[in-house]
């Protein structure tokens, strides 16, 4: 029986998607599980597995188009079938994804052709970078496929522009615009409160100049304070089920799981990509996958599930100079850790002032979820974790 495959929903609210590149051809062999095809949404470009074995055919929507959330684009099928006709599709009520001459529902170009408006065919992320560079398409010469205009075409036109610089407009990409509608959202439905602590960061140190070669030598990851702070914060997170937790409609849920997001920058913002079950991760896992999750973050080859189930999330600024900042809780999570850079300061150490290699943490708390107490607890025991962190890094390892 043929497999339809559908332009996936991978995020919450999302109406469509544009297929950026078929990974296979009309007629090859294809097995479950092996990548098919590239969709971008608002957030990432994503590559979407197959979900079963057989022979793609009957592709309907060609790279580039913007399809419909569960539209049909093509079949899996195995050797001698054919994939179903429309007028099978309609008395099965199945939703086709139809070419643009049908019914407009695809938005394409096929090679070499232009718009109504006289715009060569150009990629989502090109239209994009010439939207916001202010740069003409009509004096762009695309160098992809077919002379289609790619990205690095348009930051040529940009760089090589004579013509006056357009006035500063307003206009966000699409991944800027979502993390800004999400924060708004969160901003002005989540009741914030927010609770800090200096932490003594002596002995974070210490263990990061011991364990960072071992796992540099065995698995070729750089260790960072941010892959400590996420193995320890973890572990105490298991003891908090409230700071775990989500709002969701009018409660709380208890997650059992603990999947820790990291907020990476990328060119349009800031993404949230997930370690998941980082409680039962060692160290080693933990850098390797931050260093994977942040290759592709800044790549823009996000899977769905690197974004997907996080029951907390860490941002850490450390690393541009910042000495502490309250970051926004990302709904439905129940809190998030904003961390500041290490620096020496001089402080109290039994009646006496020391230098002291000194960093603040501050929890951005959903108040619906967790009071200022329970807060308080969980950065207690953090801060105490952070500063004797030795047998847990010993075990870890």
């Amino acid at each position: 029986m043929p497999i339809s495959i559908v332009m996936p929903a991978l995020e919450m609210a999302q109406e469509t998607g544009t297929l950026i590149a078929w990974r296979k051809k009309e007629g090859e062999n294809v097995r479950k599980g092996e990548p098919l095809l590239e969709v971008e949404t608002d957030k990432a470009v994503m590559e979407i597995e197959s979900p079963g074995d057989g022979i793609l055919a009957g592709i309907r929507a060609p790279e580039g188009a913007v399809v419909p959330v569960g539209q049909t684009i093509a079949w899996i099928v195995a050797p001698g079938e054919s994939p179903p006709t429309q007028d099978e599709l309609i008395q099965s009520g199945r939703k086709l994804a139809q070419m643009p001459a049908a019914t407009g529902s695809v938005e394409t170009r096929t090679a070499g052709q232009q718009s109504a408006e006289g715009e060569p065919r150009i990629s989502p992320k090109a239209r994009r970078l010439a939207r916001e560079h202010g740069v003409d398409l009509t004096s762009v010469r695309g160098s992809g496929p077919d002379g289609v205009i790619v990205a690095e075409d348009v930051l040529a036109g940009a760089q090589s522009s004579t013509a006056p610089t357009p006035a500063p407009q307003a206009a966000l990409s699409t991944v800027g615009r979502l993390m800004a509608e999400r924060m708004t959202q969160s901003w002005t439905t989540v009741p914030h409160f927010f609770v800090a602590r200096e932490v003594d960061a002596s002995k974070l140190i210490a263990a990061k100049e011991k364990l960072a070669p071992a796992i540099q030598q065995v698995q070729g990851a750089k260790l960072t304070y941010t892959d400590l702070l996420t193995f320890l914060t973890a572990r105490v997170l298991t003891q908090h089920a409230r700071i775990n937790g989500s709002w969701v409609g009018n409660g709380i849920r208890y997650n059992a799981e603990t999947h820790v997001a990291l907020a990476i920058a990328v060119d349009d913002g800031v993404v949230g990509a997930v370690i998941h079950n980082a409680d039962k991760a060692s160290l080693a896992d933990i850098a390797v996958q931050r260093r994977d999750l942040s290759e592709r973050a800044r790549s823009g080859r996000l899977r769905p599930a690197d974004i997907a189930g996080a029951t907390f999330t860490i941002s850490n600024l450390g690393m541009f100079g910042v000495d502490a900042f309250q970051a926004i809780v990302t709904p439905p999570q129940a809190a998030v850790l904003a961390v500041g850079r290490i620096g020496e300061r001089v402080v109290a150490v039994h009646g006496s002032p020391l230098v002291r290699p000194m960093m603040t943490i501050t929890l951005s708390c959903d108040h619906r979820i967790a009071d200022g107490a329970r807060a308080a607890l969980f950065l207690d025991e953090l801060a105490r974790t952070i500063q004797e962190p030795g047998s847990l890094l010993v075990v870890g390892l």
